[in-house]
């Protein structure tokens, strides 16, 4: 990824030559250029600035010399990178007037190529620059909250943060990317480690019995209550009654054949549409029923339902690994977290001699796959098991 930010205090971004950012930038992940604006304005004192039209406090920063930064800035990254003719960056301005940064944001920044940051100073920049750049590049508005600051350098330093730790190769361990706070909506859970017992506090039980469906129910219960207790409203509907703990599971039975068969029109619609290729999606009964009997198939439902299901199995070809299938949830309830933990939940049903899960997916659905990556699953090499798909493996960790 490719990263610009203008400012007229460059050296206030020197700390993104720190830790696991500036790692990263050595290790060729993150390719950061920082430019002052100064450089830009052509007179004696590289004024950048002027009075506000209309009067009021404060000054405003001028439009030539930002027209002529970011331009600077795609000619370079266009010549650097050897981009295309056309590449730009999408544009980002912090400020306390923009939409609010969050996990959901980073993660869609995280997939860009290049992204530029603009920083502020004294009472903002001339509302023409927005115009201007708009019609040259994607530009967004984000602010890290409702507070104002002196400038848009801080709001950077957090925002490349977020964003860069979550590219491939930054993180060096991807599973400690799994349920973090506002991953899925909630914050993560408490977190120990050795020694058992400290200060006469004890390490909670539940985390010393190797039991992992007990662990995972604990900690997405834990989850709950404290995002019920500190960010009350970040709970979604579907967590905020306990996800799946709050509905009723079963293992599936040939009788489940006709609820599945809907179940999964529902949620391969997408698939089917995006690809004209895959069959499960019009599936006959009599097929249904024989994926009951040859998987391990567990069902949620909720007033008689269906809302969820799950198949597992040993792989009939490679050994000792788990194999997961159909991961579905009612469309009306996705996005809440529930595939996540779908996801734990046929991990934890494993024997004991498992050393690795498989799991199958389009090549390109983009949801599916931003869900298993960051579940810790890497894409094998070629083509998946089915014609436009990709296989993916997660070695399981011992405990």
């Amino acid at each position: 990824m490719r990263l610009d930010v203008v400012s007229i205090f460059p050296e206030y971004l020197a700390p993104l030559d720190l830790s696991l950012i500036g790692k990263a930038r050595r290790d060729g992940l993150l390719d950061l250029a920082v430019h002052d604006l100064r450089d830009f304005a052509h007179d004696r004192h590289r004024t950048v600035d002027d009075t506000p039209y209309g009067g009021g406090a404060g000054m405003v920063m001028k439009p030539g010399p930002w027209a002529e930064a970011l331009d600077h800035v795609v000619t370079q990254g266009r010549s650097r990178d050897n981009s295309a003719v056309d590449a730009v960056p999408t544009l980002i301005i912090p400020g306390p007037g923009g939409e609010p940064f969050t996990q959901q944001i980073a993660r869609e920044l995280a997939d860009e190529p290049w992204l530029a940051f603009a920083c502020g100073r004294y009472e903002g920049i001339d509302e023409r620059v927005y115009e201007w750049a708009g019609e040259r590049m994607p530009v967004r508005v984000l602010s890290l909250g409702d507070y104002v600051l002196n400038g848009g350098e801080v709001a950077v330093l957090a925002m490349v943060e977020a964003i860069a730790r979550l590219l491939p190769g930054v993180i060096g361990n991807a599973e400690s990317l799994i349920e973090e706070s506002h991953e899925d909506g909630l914050l993560e859970y408490p977190v120990y480690t050795k020694p058992a017992e400290w200060d006469g506090r004890a390490v909670p039980e539940v985390l010393l019995g190797g039991n992992h469906q007990a662990i995972a129910k604990w900690r997405h219960e834990q989850r709950i209550q404290r995002t019920a207790a500190r960010r009350p409203d970040l709970l979604p509907p579907a967590a905020a009654t306990g996800g799946l703990a709050e509905l009723e599971e079963r293992i599936a039975t040939p009788a489940d054949a006709p609820d599945l068969q809907v179940l999964t029109r529902a949620c391969w619609a997408p698939e089917f549409a995006r690809y004209g290729m895959f069959g499960a999606g019009e599936e006959d009964l009599e097929t249904v029923r024989d994926g009951i009997q040859e998987w391990d198939t567990r069902v949620w439902r909720k007033d008689g339902k269906l809302l969820a299901s799950l198949r597992v199995r040993p792989h009939p070809e490679h050994e000792a690994t788990w194999q997961i299938g159909r991961l579905m949830v009612a469309p009306y309830l996705q996005g809440r977290g529930l595939g996540r933990e779908l996801l734990s939940y046929a991990e934890s049903l494993a024997p004991e001699d498992v050393r690795s899960f498989w799991l199958n997916t389009g090549a390109k659905s983009t949801e599916n796959l931003r869900l298993y990556k960051k579940a810790g699953y890497r894409v094998r090499p070629g083509e998946g098991e089915f014609p436009g798909t990709v296989d993916l493996t997660k070695r399981r960790v011992a405990t």
